[in-house]
């Protein structure tokens, strides 16, 4: 089944899979994961994801991710070479480019954050509403956001603010 999804200020229809293994089969190109599922299945399915040799990066939307699960996924992720936003992560956002996760907020927060094209501002957050915010502020106060990632709240987060 599809699932309707914006890109930029335009309406697309995305494919949705029940496997991993099914949607890498099916795009053999895909290099990103973004695990959109609850903190109590997200670490099998993105441990499974990450053993698909495409699969570069791995977001993982969901917070209260135990601190012993999350240690072995950054673990695995590490010894891949994947790299790992979250968990507890609204994601990241290239304007113009891509969008990872829910970075931005509804279409009427993008186009009104200008988020559609690229500014010249790049920011790390660890706060999904911070980030949001920043978006917002940076957007009233400059040419936009080049490029901003929230790198997740929870304790021992898949990324650093030096990655």
């Amino acid at each position: 089944h599809y699932v309707k999804f914006y890109w930029g200020t335009e309406e697309i229809l995305m494919p949705v899979y029940t496997t991993n293994a099914e949607a890498v089969k099916k795009h053999p190109k895909v290099t990103v994961f973004i695990n959109f599922a609850s903190f109590r299945s997200v670490y099998e399915t993105s441990m499974e994801a990450m053993t698909h040799p495409s699969i570069k990066t791995v977001a993982i939307i969901a917070e209260g991710v135990p601190e012993q699960q999350t240690r072995e996924l950054v673990q695995v992720a590490e010894e891949r070479g994947v790299g790992m936003i979250g968990p507890a992560t609204v994601g990241g956002i290239k304007p113009g480019c891509l969008r990872i996760g829910n970075t931005g907020g509804m279409l009427d927060n993008i186009v009104m954050s200008r988020l559609y094209r690229p500014g010249s501002v790049a920011y790390v957050s660890k706060s999904g509403g911070m980030s949001n915010e920043l978006n917002n502020i940076v957007c009233r106060n400059s040419d936009g956001v080049f490029e901003g990632v929230a790198i997740g709240g929870d304790r021992y987060p898949g990324s650093r603010f030096l990655d």
